[in-house]
C-alpha cells in the first residue's frame, strides 16, 4: 500500500488548529480507505479456503473453447444459455478471454471480452481475470482432466462462484456426478446449481 503521511496528532484546537485536527482525521480516514481497498482487491484474487488450485497445468492445452455445463447463479450470466468461454494466448504472456451466451429475453447473443494473468507460476491453475479496467477477480481451477483436458471444475474468489466446463456441449453422467460430488465436498451449494442448456442452436440462435 502506498505510504500516506499524516500530520502529527495533538490536542483539539480552535481556529487554524481545528483545521489541522480535521485534516488529521481526514487523513486517517483516507488511510483506512486505502487499507480496505487493498484487502478487497486481495480478496478478489484469492482462493476459497480449503480449495487447492490444480498444479502442473499445461495452459497451451487449456486454451480454446470450453462449454459451460453447470454454474452457480450470478448476475452477469443470469438467464443465459449456450454459454461458452474461449481462451487464447496474449502477446504479453496473459490470456484473452471471450465469454459468450444466448439471452432468450432479447433473442440475441451477449459477449464479454477480458484478459487473464497468472497469480502464481504459469503451471498453477490460479489466475486473475478482468473484464473492466484494473479490477480483477480470481479464476481458480479446482479440478482438471490433465490426461485429455476434457473437463474442468472452476471457482472464483469465494464459494459464490462455480462452473463445470467441458470441451463438448455435454459430459457423461458419471463424470458430471463425480464433479458435482467434488464440489459438494469442497463446500459449494450444489443444490443451487444451474444446468446450462447446450442443446443444438437453431433459428435465432444461429450467428
Amino acid at each position: 500500500m502506498p505510504e500516506v503521511r499524516c500530520a502529527p496528532r495533538g490536542p483539539e484546537l480552535t481556529g487554524h488548529g481545528a483545521r489541522v485536527s480535521q485534516g488529521v482525521r481526514e487523513c486517517d480516514q483516507f488511510r483506512a480507505l486505502l487499507l480496505l481497498l487493498l484487502v478487497l482487491l486481495t480478496g478478489c484474487t484469492g482462493v476459497p479456503q480449503g480449495v487447492e488450485p490444480v498444479k502442473g497445468v499445461d495452459f497451451s492445452r487449456y486454451l480454446g473453447t470450453w462449454y459451460e455445463i453447470v454454474r452457480l447463479d450470478h448476475g452477469f450470466e443470469r438467464g443465459l444459455t449456450h454459454v461458452t468461454a474461449t481462451y487464447s494466448e496474449r502477446k504479453d504472456g496473459g490470456i484473452d478471454v471471450i465469454n459468450r451466451g444466448f439471452d432468450s429475453d432479447s433473442d440475441s447473443w451477449r459477449q464479454a471480452e477480458g484478459k487473464a494473468y497468472f497469480v502464481e507460476e504459469p503451471t498453477v491453475g490460479h489466475l486473475k481475470v478482468s473484464f473492466f479496467g484494473p479490477f480483477y477477480g480470481s479464476y481458480v481451477i479446482a479440478e482438471l482432466d490433465k490426461a485429455e483436458y476434457s473437463y474442468a471444475l472452476v471457482t472464483g474468489p469465494n464459494r459464490d462462484y462455480l462452473w463445470i466446463l467441458a470441451r463438448t456441449p455435454a459430459l457423461s453422467e458419471a463424470v458430471l456426478e463425480r464433479l458435482v460430488a467434488t464440489a459438494e465436498h469442497l463446500g459449494f451449494a450444489t443444490d443451487q446449481l444451474i444446468f446450462v442448456d447446450q442443446s443444438s442452436p437453431v433459428g435465432a440462435l444461429e450467428l
